[in-house]
């Protein structure tokens, strides 16, 4: 018996209702499960508080950043050919996982005790610090990679409040070891130690001032604390006993630039971070307040669309590039000193040569992708690349060189203006200037050679 109109059309309703209810949980299913080939596998969290970590740093199997854990542990989405990969968290001991697994990955920590800074008298008012520093930087455009492994020896000169020599509180560079690997988009690569482009972000981010704990960990022995902004959590404190660490959102809002005003520049100029990270350690906490006493080591993680400065002529106008930093700095000794030790540091020309680096304890062992590129670098034969290198003929004497003709009419402008005439005196002035003075200075030492006699 065929159906009514009416009940045609209620079966038709309903149909359409089912499947629009499909779709939907289709849909939804669709944006939290991973893509093809990807898996959001496990949380990283601490061994001890059962916590997750936030921004603990991910590397795949080539040594390559994939990105760090949220604010709650939660790992970025990894792709399963980029297994085994390395999870490293700063003061935590980093751990090898093989396979994507649904589980929780807990890590140990990893404390290193500094020796005690004690004050000599009132006049030692200035905190040295030396660290080591590990940095892992990449350049990426639509056609080439540059990537940066590097080792570095730093120093920080802070004074205290009523002095007046300003020290530093940006790293200064000691010793600088460096590794660079070039790719194009052919899969071709070459090494070498050296670069003419500096791309890194880690000269950028130094020791902060002192600063107060939040009031919801004041007298607690250990606890959590989250700050958060408009778009969500911007500092999270974790305290545990006389140790403390801060992890940092820059990007959550303005008032998080505070922790980076080496930078201050870069956002004035909008430059397009994508992703910045900072954390900070501290041991032997036993006020409200970190000092740069306390500071046992930091860690950062940026990701930019651009660099800014010092890049010029690296890439065509048009195109754009990306720069990626994560370093690790370990501070492996600290002392109070006095104003004019710290002057005399402060103007000592030193030779990179006579400084070794000091590689702290707490630092993990280098990747076995890192250890290659080491490798190929130090077995670079330097001598027999510059003997390869044919010989510019400009840069030698072979014979007049055919100049172009805007400098041969350059030159005529200059005769028939009188330029010429005019730059020719100024330049017989600055030599007749320079031969009086040397003739003075030669008579001035030889009448005290005179008179000593």
């Amino acid at each position: 018996m065929p159906l009514s109109n009416s009940s045609q059309l209620g079966l038709l309703k309903s149909f359409r209702s089912k499947l629009l209810s499909v779709l939907i949980t289709f849909a939804f299913a669709s944006s939290i499960l991973p893509m093809e080939g990807q898996t959001r596998c496990f949380v990283v969290a601490d061994s001890l508080s059962r916590a997750g970590l936030p921004n603990a740093s991910v590397f795949d199997s080539r040594g390559r950043l994939v990105g760090t854990c949220d604010a709650n542990g939660r790992i970025p989405y990894v792709a399963e050919a980029d297994f085994p990969v390395t999870v490293r968290h700063l003061g935590f001991k980093e751990r090898t996982v093989r396979a994507a697994v649904q589980d929780t990955v807990f890590l140990q920590e990893s404390f290193m005790e500094l020796p005690e800074v004690v004050f000599e008298s009132c006049q030692h008012r200035v905190l040295h610090l030396l660290a080591y520093v590990r940095e892992y930087s990449t350049l990426t455009t639509y056609a080439d990679t540059v990537t940066l492994f590097r080792e570095k020896m730093v120093d920080y000169m802070l004074p205290q409040d009523g002095s007046r020599f300003k020290g530093w509180s940006m790293p200064r560079v000691l010793k600088t070891r460096s590794y660079y690997r070039f790719t194009d988009s052919n899969g071709l690569d070459s090494v070498s130690d050296r670069s003419g482009h500096h791309f890194s972000w880690s000269d950028w981010v130094g020791v902060v001032p002192e600063i107060h704990l939040p009031s919801g960990l004041n007298g607690k022995e250990c606890g959590i604390d989250t700050v958060s902004r408009k778009y969500g959590p911007a500092e999270i404190w974790t305290k545990n006993n006389d140790r403390l660490a801060v992890d940092i959102d820059v990007l959550a809002d303005t008032l998080s630039r505070k922790w980076v005003p080496g930078l201050a520049g870069f956002f004035r100029e909008n430059l397009d971070f994508e992703n910045f990270k900072l954390r900070l350690r501290y041991g032997d906490v036993v006020s409200a307040s970190l000092s740069p006493q306390d500071l046992t080591g930091y860690s950062f993680n940026i990701e930019s669309k651009g660099r800014g400065r010092e890049m010029i002529r690296f890439h065509r106008a048009d195109e754009a590039f990306f720069v990626s930093t994560y370093a690790e700095v370990y501070v492996i000794d600290k002392e109070y000193i006095t104003v004019k030790e710290a002057r005399k540091w402060a103007n000592c020309k030193f030779n990179p040569d006579e400084i070794d680096l000091y590689i702290s304890p707490e630092a993990p062992e280098l990747a076995p992708s890192v250890k290659s590129l080491i490798a190929r670098v130090e077995n670079v034969k330097e001598d027999e690349v510059r003997l390869a290198l044919v010989p510019d003929h400009r840069l030698g004497n072979g014979g007049p060189v055919n100049r172009h003709f805007g400098y041969r009419a350059l030159q005529l402008l200059k005769t028939v203006t009188g330029i010429g005439q005019v730059m020719a005196k100024r330049k017989w002035n600055r030599q007749w200037k320079d031969f009086k003075q040397q003739q003075l200075h030669g008579t001035a030492s030889r009448d005290e050679n005179d008179d000593e006699k």
